[in-house]
């Protein structure tokens, strides 16, 4: 199993920046591929970024594309979303998941993942 926690979000004008964390422990994390989705209120959950377990092949939404970075540290078990250029339609709480054996194709699919941590807060004010 894996256990992971989220932090970095806040308050953040327009056009600004923020880098998200997720800590991750339990038994495998370094072969795990690991997602950000984001759920704004009244909306469905939504997919961020991607990244798989060799951290070489990573996938976006198309509302992030250039934007958002997804990156990871195996030896410090974290991934990070680094946002930029943010814009208040980005305002959510970020979640990150993960899961293995999931393919890049199946990358946007939230039901691919097992494991989720319990959110963070972006606000993102115009």
């Amino acid at each position: 199993q894996v256990q992971l926690v989220e932090s970095g979000g806040r308050l953040v004008q327009a056009g600004g920046s923020l880098r998200l964390s997720c800590a991750a422990s339990g038994r495998t994390f370094t072969n795990y591929a690991l997602g950000w989705f984001r759920q704004a209120p009244g909306r469905e959950r939504e997919f961020v970024a991607a990244i798989n377990w060799r951290g070489d092949i990573t996938t976006y939404a198309d509302s992030v594309k250039g934007r958002f970075t997804i990156s990871r540290d195996n030896v410090k078990n974290t991934v990070f979303l680094q946002m930029n250029s943010l814009k208040p339609e980005d305002t959510a709480v970020y979640y990150c998941a993960a899961d293995a054996w999931v393919e890049a194709k199946d990358y946007q699919f939230e039901e691919k993942y097992r494991h989720w941590g319990q959110g963070t807060q972006v606000t993102v004010s115009s």
